[in-house]
């Protein structure tokens, strides 16, 4: 459910006429992942070197707009992270997501992980668990004339199967 802010201008004229006009609240964009995909994916973990993780991956991120203007966001960075070090980055590139509209941009991600010392008892296992965090700041701007900051963030943890190369349990908040 979504309020509306009325603003009115009174003004004492020949014709006693008032001006109101209603403008809907604004909202933070939602970013998420749309679709994920795993490639050159290089796995150590044998007992004579010391563990590593190397991989890209393919997002696609979706930026959903529920607002009645236009928002305007300046290029950001979405980081992976794996048990609280962050692993790899990508760029989200500034763009506008039109009024009440979803924008999908597609981010790559590398991500090199060789110091935890958990890594090796992940890798045996077949499944490494990392979180993604994203923040998007812009502006809605609405009826051409009134532009409000507003803030999109994106959350998620994420299983990679090492083994077939698949992201699964994706959770997004």
């Amino acid at each position: 459910m979504s309020s509306i802010h009325c603003h009115c201008s009174y003004t004492t004229n020949p014709n006693n006429t008032s001006l109101c006009y209603s403008i809907p609240a604004r909202k933070n964009p939602k970013v998420r992942f749309g679709s994920l995909t795993v490639e050159a994916l290089t796995l150590s973990s044998n007992a004579s070197t010391q563990p590593s993780l190397s991989m890209r991956l393919n997002t696609q991120v979706t930026i959903k707009n529920k607002n009645f203007g236009g928002f305007k966001f300046s290029e950001s960075a979405i980081s992976i992270v794996y048990r609280g070090n962050v692993v790899g980055s990508g760029v989200i590139p500034g763009s506008g997501v039109g009024a009440r509209s979803t924008k999908k941009l597609n981010v790559t991600v590398d991500v090199e992980s060789n110091k935890d010392p958990f890594l090796s008892r992940d890798l045996n296992s077949g499944r490494v668990t990392v979180s993604s965090h994203a923040r998007l700041e812009g502006r809605v701007r609405l009826l051409m004339i009134v532009k409000k900051k507003k803030t999109g963030s994106m959350n998620c943890t994420m299983d990679v199967d090492t083994r077939t190369r698949a992201v699964t349990n994706l959770n997004c908040m």
